[in-house]
């Protein structure tokens, strides 16, 4: 027994054999304090996650295949790669799963470890350097429809550090990756084998073969019908519209079966979709300057020509192809993640179209990566026949 433990007992009237009762109560619920504070605390580890998935629906309504990292990069030369470039650049498959960003809350240091799952799917580019990406060597088969693959992606060694100063890298140009740094969350350190780096947050990105929890088609009226194809309920949906500099949006609430949505009256702004974005947002957990950075974050792209559904992706969909596990466990854990799912309408297909006969590079560098998928829904063709048709325009 130490001496606090002596001192404390030795005011006690002992009698009747009391005091070895008494000092082996004492004693117990000090062993079990300890384990308390030592071992088994509650956490003060706050995790909170946001990210977007985005595809594109065929005639169907659901995701087709597609190649969706073709284009120059969008990210700082300091992001992590896959290995094989070329690879990766033919790479196909359906969600395009893009910048989730993990943020950390603790009052004090905290060590912990984190690894994530991609179902049929392998991690593309990630930051800070990761004690394992896996798979690492080239898959042969560049359409993941055609694998099993899960890729993974941990870090073994993170510091959560409130008291570290904000000095993140910059490659001195200008990023949205940088509008993400612009929350309350506390830096983080990362240890690996080949050194230290500093961050606001854990960031990765990767490209998946699985389907999404929603389809979308245009009916022959030009109104769109949604589909839940999951058991959960799809929170919120937002239809959304851009021609040249006129936008449209309605916002049609939660999703539970199917839904039919009128087209858009273009009279709408941006600005007002980001503010009901960022509410949606802090309504699934998101703190505000959370909410903020993911919508200042995509605004650019979110926002950009064409069609396309917005909407809260459902919880059990994402821990099923995107399952995250963090040691210790965190006492809150809160994941917001937006899709975006491309729509072909017949206005997207008479823009291209003209734009393809015109020879209009202006107008088909709007549609971006996109423009192989729209050219393969529109005219019916292959992969290899829509990339031909681009190189030929």
């Amino acid at each position: 027994m130490n001496s606090l433990l002596k001192r404390l007992l030795s005011g006690l009237p002992w009698k009747h054999g009391l005091f070895p009762l008494v000092a082996f109560g004492l004693s117990v619920l000090g062993f079990a304090g300890w384990l308390g504070t030592e071992g088994q605390s509650p956490s003060d580890l706050t995790v909170h996650e946001w990210g977007t998935f985005t595809a594109i629906a065929g005639k169907d309504g659901q995701a087709v295949e597609w190649t969706p990292l073709t284009g120059p990069t969008d990210l700082p030369g300091f992001v992590e790669h896959f290995s094989a470039v070329d690879f990766k650049l033919g790479l196909r498959g359906t969600i395009r799963m893009e910048t989730p960003v993990m943020y950390f809350y603790s009052p004090r240091e905290t060590a912990v470890s984190v690894r994530v799952a991609f179902s049929k799917g392998i991690i593309t580019e990630w930051y800070p350097r990761a004690d394992r990406v896996e798979p690492k060597d080239v898959i042969r088969n560049t359409s993941l429809g055609q694998s099993q693959t899960t890729g993974t992606i941990a870090w073994n060694d993170v510091s959560v550090s409130p008291s570290l100063p904000d000095e993140f890298p910059d490659d001195g140009r200008a990023n949205r990756y940088y509008a993400a740094r612009a929350t309350a969350s506390s830096p983080l350190r990362v240890r690996t084998p080949r050194g230290g780096q500093q961050e606001k947050f854990l960031f990765y990105r990767g490209v998946s073969a699985s389907q999404l929890p929603l389809s979308a088609t245009v009916n022959p009226d030009g109104r769109l019908l949604i589909k839940n194809l999951g058991p959960e309920e799809i929170p919120s949906v937002i239809l959304f519209e851009r021609r040249g500099e006129q936008v449209g949006y309605r916002a049609a609430g939660a999703l539970t079966d199917e839904s039919v949505l009128d087209s858009l009256a273009l009279t709408s702004s941006v600005d007002s979709l980001c503010a009901e974005l960022e509410g949606i947002l802090v309504e699934r957990g998101l703190y505000p300057d959370e909410a903020h950075a993911m919508v200042a974050t995509w605004r650019g792209s979110w926002f950009e020509e064409g069609s396309r559904l917005l909407y809260i992706v459902p919880s059990g969909f994402v821990d099923k192809i995107l399952p995250l596990s963090i040691d210790p466990a965190p006492a809150q854990v809160v994941r917001a993640f937006v899709g975006r799912l491309e729509i072909v309408t017949p206005a997207t297909a008479r823009a291209v179209a003209t734009a393809m006969a015109s020879h209009d590079e202006a107008t088909l560098n709007k549609y971006g990566r996109f423009l192989e998928p729209i050219l393969q829904i529109v005219g019916g063709n292959n992969p290899q026949s829509a990339q031909a048709n681009r190189a030929g325009r």
